[in-house]
């Protein structure tokens, strides 16, 4: 029998984390009083009730959180307190590595971009050292806690999103303004770079994220291939919304390393009625191609059960594709998303799953996911040194495993 205590224990990852979705609900209460933040009420119960919902109608609903939350990141000191409450919160249900994505350019009200990023820096490090001198980790009991940071650019905004996109339309020459999404996503690639190498952040990666119909992430193939050729890692979010040929792009356009979501890959019907005039096989043999492509090169799917259930009210957990997923073999790893806007942890993500179907989420899925987390993840170490950590890490669960009585299930 598959516990809590054992899903707890058990050495995890969570590499699609967004910090302005996974604050600690209490704190956002505090820096909204502090700060003269207005919030609809500032108590847990009513916010529960009307803005952080188990159960949303649909997607402007559920981001309507961020616009608070946002709110509250806007000082250095702040942006290291929710970094530092996050590590610690993951760390306390058995999170061992996290990959934290955010967009700096969205915290720049005071801020500049290095002050932003090193003020998350500076809470994940201070959390990642407390745990590194703990006696379990001094004395090889547990493995260590480790993180990245990921960068996000986004597919489309306006000239109100952030005070960093003021500049790009105020000096921008033409009419076409997904020439300014791309050359900001350029910039933010550019400045992560240069933070990664000359600050010696850990800025494991980049991302691109936001509406993908209509603002495709070849678009953004600029930024990425400059990322790609000064050796950043880049997930993407694709096929959260839209079909499968924003994966196809986000993989081929963007060099993706891993894919955020991967919710509609399997959807035939969908990339049937919007099929890329440019594209040259029959929809039913590009989506082929393309999930056989995924299996045989083990591209990582981040999945986010929850999130998908509340953001696509069509979909349910029985019909969720992540069971397709392990049926064909494809290389998952269980991740949150959003921790505060869809109330979850990795625990309960994998309570859900085992709770729908204990069969296909099984002891050796379990290892599985959580094994594909820690190797394909973005983790800043030198390759011999991650690979040993890896190992650790698979050897604790199985450990772990034989003391809840479960090592026959391996």
């Amino acid at each position: 029998m598959i516990t809590d205590a054992f899903l707890k224990e058990i050495p995890k990852t969570d590499v699609h984390l967004h910090l302005d979705g996974s604050l600690r609900l209490t704190t956002l209460i505090e820096l909204a009083q502090k700060n003269n933040v207005a919030l609809p009420f500032y108590d847990e119960e009513n916010l529960r009730k009307t803005v952080f919902l188990d159960h949303y109608e649909d997607l402007p609903s559920y981001l309507r959180g961020f616009s608070y939350t946002c709110s509250v990141m806007q000082k250095a000191e702040d942006l290291t307190r929710i970094s530092y409450e996050l590590a610690q919160d993951c760390i306390a249900e058995g999170v061992r590595y996290i990959e934290v994505r955010f967009a700096p350019q969205l915290h720049m009200t005071e801020l500049s971009f290095d002050e932003v990023l090193r003020a998350v820096n500076a809470g994940l490090l201070t959390a990642q050292e407390e745990f590194l001198q703990s006696d379990s980790v001094l004395i090889h009991q547990e493995p260590p806690f480790y993180y990245g940071i990921i960068c996000c650019a986004l597919r489309m905004f306006d000239e109100k999103s952030s005070g960093w996109y003021g500049p790009f339309f105020k000096n921008f020459i033409g009419d076409n303004p997904k020439e300014i999404y791309a050359f900001a996503s350029y910039e933010l690639a550019r400045n992560a770079v240069r933070c990664r190498d000359e600050l010696k952040i850990p800025i494991v990666g980049l991302d691109l994220a936001g509406s993908e119909h209509g603002y495709r992430a070849k678009d953004h193939t600029k930024a990425f291939l400059y990322g790609h050729h000064n050796l950043m890692r880049s997930t993407v979010h694709a096929g959260e919304a839209y079909h499968a040929a924003s994966i196809f792009e986000a993989l081929t356009d963007l060099h993706a390393d891993r894919i955020g979501h991967a919710l509609n890959l399997f959807d035939l019907q969908m990339l049937e009625d919007d099929y890329p005039e440019d594209y040259n096989l029959p929809p039913d043999k590009f989506l082929e191609h393309l999930i056989n492509y995924i299996a045989e090169r083990r591209l990582t799917i981040e999945a986010c059960v929850s999130s998908n259930l509340q953001t696509r009210p069509d979909k349910t957990i029985k019909t969720h594709p992540i069971w397709n997923m392990f049926e064909r073999k494809l290389s998952v790893t269980i991740c949150t998303d959003n921790r505060l806007i869809s109330n979850t942890s990795i625990c309960k993500e994998m309570r859900l799953l085992v709770d729908t179907n204990p069969v296909l989420f099984n002891v050796k899925q379990i290892r599985r996911c959580c094994t594909y987390g820690f190797k394909r993840s973005f983790l800043s170490l030198p390759y011999l040194e991650k690979r040993s950590y890896v190992r650790e890490c698979i050897d604790f669960f199985n450990r772990i495993a034989t003391k809840h009585g479960l090592e026959e299930h391996l």
